[in-house]
């Protein structure tokens, strides 16, 4: 490039110009390349070409056409007196793609210049028409005329004007239509009815009437044409009023209409549902010896059937057909909707096959009519057929949902065969398969215990993520998902049912039968841990959980052996509000106090207690006994306080015997304590075991203490050791307390607590 731009002369880059298009296009969209380099390619006499005008530069000339132009003839050279083409005929592509490359600039500005040797009509209005933006199209359109290059025809303005309006530039047209220094040279009556078309299909109705009356202020002709367009806009926004009111104006005006404008007047007044009025326009359009035609005839009928009038309308097809004129695939589909809407849908296949029979081929919108008509009446039989033509000529219907009637009425009458030929059906004809049409398909395979064509369909939902699509207008229900997954769950695929339902949760959905079917079917197949993640899931998303899903879980947990878990659950379950089975609550505390946790069954205990469980108390006298032996005394405490104000007493004769036997002093001496605090009744024999162990250990203070609490709560006592507990704290210095205790026994009469009338503790079971 760098030799190009510095040695080439005139001759070396026509040359290459020349014999190597496909570099040429590459220099000329450079936007590198300066102006004295684009000026010295413009001026080379080998780039000068013939214009040529065409409407569509790109309707003819694709862009392999242009890099395979031909290269010229390696015979003699051409003389120099020889007329040359002064103009590429590709050269408006060139352009189209530099202003699409670069921005515009000056320098792309002087570019386009140097490149192109006189714009001719031809040349803008190609340029116009092939540039890739309608801001490209406005850019060039005003610099061509601003720089004094070329004075626009009325060609070159109605194509801006039909592009602007095409992309809703509609203030940009105006300007250009309206402005003074060409409104009359430049403007035609062709530029105005487009925008006035374009200012109606933006709903803008105000400012198409306004153009429509400027249109008399400048000069322009407003011929029939013009009264047209204005009539179909103000009468696609119901205005029949005033489209009365031009109408009449127009004839006053000397302007007569045409077929084309009663065809238009009808089909507003019966859009307006003005019956009435759309007669009389027919009547004066007879009057007038207009003739109608096939789209006469085809509003009328749609009008008739729009008000229910189905007889006038059959009346209007026959006529039709009595004047020589042939009905289309319009006439018949507007009959076929028309039987439709009434109900008469043996009405409407009748119309179908005379369609055919008169060689008329339905097209999209038939199928798209008839099909839900079909549906509705429950033919299933005709729907499979029309389905079948329709899929054979490979035409898809206006209306997709159609599928979705399809597939319901034919899973209901129980051809399932049929229901699936509808999702094959739509494969075939490249229409977007949702998550509805499969579950309408799962759904009847699985009532129908077709439990493995269900599965496979769901394989090709998992596969392909179709139930995360965004799109989806039809989204699978709740009666299909849910007995796929228990059925899943059931036969041990809780894996893919969790899959499948995580595809689910991303589209919002929290049904808590399809979690709580997961959690069971996890904790059958051993699975505890995902299942508790499931109710994890169901807790932050705030979803009722089962309480016969948490008693699987538990059971797996054991099973398992896993007795923490199991009560990490059983707190879950509590916590979502449910009461445990006083078997459970057994499972959990046995599970634990075997697996050595005794402190957690002993909160497990606890819970069972206030939730009011009154069971299993010889479960929970080993969980005491355990506690005590453990010297977790006050724990032990505690939970025997709950029991007692719970109306429930633990058995103190044993669990105090056992603890004398184990020579567990302190957990005996604090448990006796608490027995003489709540004067519990227990067997008399027992103070003085407790007393002789104490005694034993050389624990004399403390045996003296609780002596002290016996003797002020029972009176008296026969222990026979007192006099050697006595002699003990002498010898131990403890003299105060043994000279106090002396004193306590000889106050006393020494008499006998009578045993006969003691009460023994009753252990509730």
């Amino acid at each position: 490039m760098a030799i190009l731009r510095t040695r080439a002369d005139d001759y070396t880059v026509a040359l290459l110009y020349q014999t190597l298009p496909e570099l040429r296009l590459r220099f000329l969209s450079n936007p590198n390349l300066d102006s004295n380099f684009m000026a010295l390619l413009s001026n080379s006499k080998l780039l000068r070409w013939k214009p040529a005008f065409r409407s569509n530069p790109f309707s003819t000339i694709s862009t392999a056409e242009v890099l395979s132009e031909p290269e010229p003839s390696h015979g003699s050279p051409q003389p120099e007196s020889q007329p040359v083409p002064p103009r590429d005929k590709n050269l408006e592509l060139v352009i189209c793609r530099m202003m699409a490359n670069r921005a515009w600039t000056t320098r792309l500005q002087n570019s386009i210049r140097s490149l192109v040797p006189r714009f001719d009509p031809s040349l803008v209005y190609n340029v116009l028409h092939g540039a890739a933006s309608p801001e490209h199209a406005l850019q060039f359109y005003r610099w061509v005329e601003r720089a004094g290059l070329f004075a626009h025809t009325p060609d070159t303005t109605l194509k801006i004007v039909q592009i602007l309006g095409r992309y809703s530039k509609l203030n940009h047209a105006r300007c250009i239509l309206l402005d003074n220094t060409r409104g009359r040279e430049a403007a035609t009556e062709d530029a105005f009815v487009s925008l006035i078309d374009s200012y109606g299909r933006a709903g803008i109705v105000q400012e198409s009437v306004k153009l429509f009356q400027k249109m008399k202020e400048l000069g322009v002709d407003r011929t029939v044409k013009s009264y047209d367009a204005l009539f179909k806009v103000i009468l696609r926004r119901g205005r029949y009023m005033m489209a009365k009111r031009y109408y009449n104006a127009m004839l006053r005006e000397g302007v007569e209409p045409t077929r084309h404008t009663y065809n238009i007047l009808l089909w507003g007044m019966f859009l307006s549902l003005r019956l009435d009025t759309a007669v009389r326009f027919y009547e004066e359009m007879n009057t007038r010896g207009v003739l109608p035609d096939v789209v006469t005839y085809n509003t009328l009928i749609n009008g008739y059937f729009r008000f229910k009038k189905v007889e006038d309308a059959e009346k209007l097809f026959v006529e039709m057909k009595g004047r020589d004129i042939a009905p289309n695939v319009i006439s018949f589909t507007t009959m076929l909707k028309g039987y439709v809407a009434a109900g008469r849908i043996d009405d409407a296949v009748k119309v179908f096959e005379d369609m055919k029979n008169c060689g008329i081929k339905p097209n999209a919108v038939t199928f798209s009519t008839l099909l839900p008509g079909l549906c509705d009446a429950e033919k299933t039989v005709e729907a499979r057929d029309v389905l079948r033509e329709m899929v054979e000529r490979y035409i898809a219907p206006k209306d997709n949902s159609v599928f979705m009637k399809l597939l319901s009425v034919q899973s209901k009458s129980g051809d399932l065969d049929a229901a699936a030929d509808v999702l094959k059906a739509m494969i075939r004809l490249s229409i977007p398969t949702e998550a509805g049409h499969y579950g309408v398909l799962i759904e009847s395979f699985c009532k129908a215990n077709e439990h493995d064509k269900a599965e496979k369909l769901l394989d090709k939902l998992i596969e392909k993520e179709i139930v995360s699509r965004p799109q989806n207008a039809f989204e699978m229900e709740a009666s299909a998902y849910n007995l796929m997954i228990e059925y899943l769950c059931d036969h041990g695929r809780t894996s893919k049912a969790e899959i499948f339902f995580r595809q689910l949760l991303k589209k919002g959905v929290q049904d808590s039968v399809a979690f709580n079917s997961l959690i069971r079917g996890h904790s059958k197949e051993g699975n505890p841990d995902s299942a508790f993640e499931i109710i994890k899931i169901m807790g932050r998303r705030g979803v009722p959980r089962d309480a016969d899903s948490y008693k699987l879980l538990i059971e797996s947990y054991l099973r398992k052996g896993e007795p923490a878990d199991a009560k990490t659950a059983l707190d879950s379950m509590l916590e979502s509000g449910h009461l445990p089975e006083s078997s459970l609550y057994r499972l959990v505390m046995e599970s634990l106090f075997n697996d050595g946790r005794v402190q957690t069954a002993s909160r497990v205990m606890k819970s069972m207690v206030e939730k009011g469980v009154k069971e299993h108390m010889d479960l929970v006298s080993k969980i005491l006994e355990a506690l005590l032996m453990r010297g977790h005394v006050e724990e032990a405490l505690g939970r025997i306080d709950l029991l007692m104000r719970n109306g429930c007493e633990p058995d103190f004769d044993h669990l105090l015997s056992i603890l004398c036997e184990k020579e567990k002093t302190i957990a005996a001496l604090k448990l006796l304590d608490f027995v003489l605090e709540r004067d519990c009744i227990i067997d008399f024999s027992l103070y003085d075991k407790v007393l002789d162990t104490l005694l034993a250990v050389g624990k004399t203070l403390n045996a003296y203490s609780i002596l002290c609490k016996i003797l002020e709560k029972r009176g008296s006592t026969d222990w026979r050791s007192r006099e050697e507990l006595i002699k003990s704290l002498n010898q131990e210095g403890n003299t105060k307390q043994a000279d106090v205790l002396s004193r306590m026994f000889k106050g006393t009469d020494g008499g006998r607590v009578n045993r006969e009338g003691k009460r023994k503790v009753t252990v509730a079971t």
